[in-house]
């Protein structure tokens, strides 16, 4: 007997939806992704981006806020209100860059010079924006805003509210050295974090980043110091004292670290992830001189972990390999010290907004949905769902037919326009087909 009201109301919400989509225009999609490049944004230092976000969503008719974390960090986050009797959804972004821009921070750590993708400073060619974060973070945050404007202005009932969030500190950095942030935790979801705690929540939760896919669980990461010993002494006299050169067995362990990740990721490719891990930097000694060897060199460790390894048994993981290093090194002193850690989390990939993102993805492409498998890279997302808060990762895929070469950094920093309609037009479908349905519908 409540087949053809079912019926009438998915009619409905078609309706709604083509409606919104209708008036997501590429024009705008660009001058929203070149507004966003333009202003730098690197980590720790986002709230002139955040400001400019809030302004640009109380133009469109949102209730929107900038939320201050600092003098230098901020959130921006808008609402369009719903009637309080259906779910709500938050659609979220970070909007960080882990390179600044900035010749003094990033040479040479990101390449010998600072090539024009890599600046805070939007090119368009053809369908293509380039520019510092132009994919990922921005255009992603970018495809929010517009999915958000176009509901708003389609004037749509909501049941539930519908929030866009935008996250500062989402990277996988701590503070950056010599700029004066006033805080060590600036990135590893700060952001996100502190949006939760101060009252921004939704029932469910859907994060914008790279990959055309549905994601329900994503890795986590442990970070460790790794330290090599060896003696302190003078080159002139290597050949009459005790001899055993920090610098050179750090890169032995280094190698044997390198060849031990693979084994860990394979013992861990579960799901939807493949963990891996790198040795991210050596550091030890004096630049001052090249006379004299250190006591230690210390090298740090990214360690990604499934959703279902802790910190802890990824930790005893790793110091059991070292401990085979160092004997296979002649027992060889290693220390191991964990100086980070982030849970990987999983959302039911039965629950209601994966079905939902699942249905609209399948709707977009005309095909079965093919999750993405050997994922080894973290969000926020880590940050919503343990906060209790069922969340999907979805975004564009990573350009490849671009008429120049596209590497990581570049990857980075391109966007298609093309693909940020695609995914702002699907952005629309899920969020329409969440915020108009009642608690019941959605399992709440």
């Amino acid at each position: 007997m409540t087949a053809p009201a079912t019926v009438d109301a998915d009619a409905q919400r078609r309706e709604w939806t083509t409606k919104a989509q209708n008036l997501v225009d590429r024009h705008r999609l660009r001058e929203i992704v070149v507004g966003l490049v333009d202003i730098a944004s690197p980590t720790g230092d986002e709230s002139a981006l955040a400001r400019h976000l809030t302004e640009t969503m109380t133009a469109a008719g949102l209730d929107a806020r900038t939320m201050e974390i600092d003098d230098r960090q901020a959130n921006s986050w808008g609402r369009v209100r719903g009637r309080g009797t259906g779910p709500d959804l938050m659609l979220y972004a970070p909007i960080d860059t882990v390179t600044t821009g900035n010749h003094d921070e990033d040479i040479p750590a990101a390449g010998d010079h600072l090539r024009p993708d890599m600046l805070a400073s939007a090119q368009v060619d053809g369908d293509y924006v380039i520019g510092l974060g132009a994919s990922n973070p921005k255009g992603h945050a970018a495809c929010v805003l517009a999915a958000v404007e176009a509901i708003a202005a389609a004037d749509i009932p909501l049941t539930g509210s519908l929030i866009a969030a935008f996250g500062a500190g989402g990277m996988p950095t701590n503070a950056r050295p010599g700029v004066g942030n006033p805080r060590l935790n600036t990135g590893q979801g700060v952001g996100c974090s502190f949006m939760l705690e101060q009252g921004v929540w939704a029932d469910f939760a859907l994060i914008a980043k790279p990959g055309w896919s549905v994601s329900w669980e994503e890795v986590g990461l442990a970070w460790f110091d790794i330290t090599v010993h060896g003696t302190h002494t003078y080159v002139g006299s290597r050949h009459r004292l005790p001899y055993l050169n920090p610098v050179a067995a750090a890169g032995q362990v280094a190698v044997a670290l390198e060849q031990w990740f693979p084994q860990y990721s394979a013992a861990h490719t579960s799901g939807l992830v493949s963990p891996q891990g790198i040795v991210a930097n050596i550091r030890g000694g004096w630049s001052r001189t090249a006379s004299f060897t250190p006591e230690q060199v210390t090298m740090t460790v990214d360690l990604r972990l499934s959703p279902r390894t802790t910190p802890t048994a990824a930790k005893r993981e790793l110091m059991s390999a070292v401990a085979a290093i160092s004997e296979d090194l002649g027992g060889l002193r290693i220390d191991v010290e964990q100086i980070l850690s982030i849970a990987g989390e999983s959302s039911d990939p039965d629950m209601w907004l994966t079905r939902s993102a699942i249905r609209a993805w399948e709707s977009h492409e005309g095909r079965p949905h093919e999750p993405g498998y050997g994922m080894s890279g973290a969000t926020d997302a880590n940050i919503l769902r343990s906060r209790g808060i069922p969340t999907v990762r979805v975004g564009m895929p990573k350009v490849v037919d671009a008429p120049f070469e596209v590497d990581f950094a570049m990857g980075m920093n391109t966007v298609d326009l093309r693909q940020a309609q695609m995914l702002t037009n699907y952005l629309i479908d899920v969020a329409i087909d969440t915020t108009t349905r009642s608690l019941d519908e959605v399992g709440i």
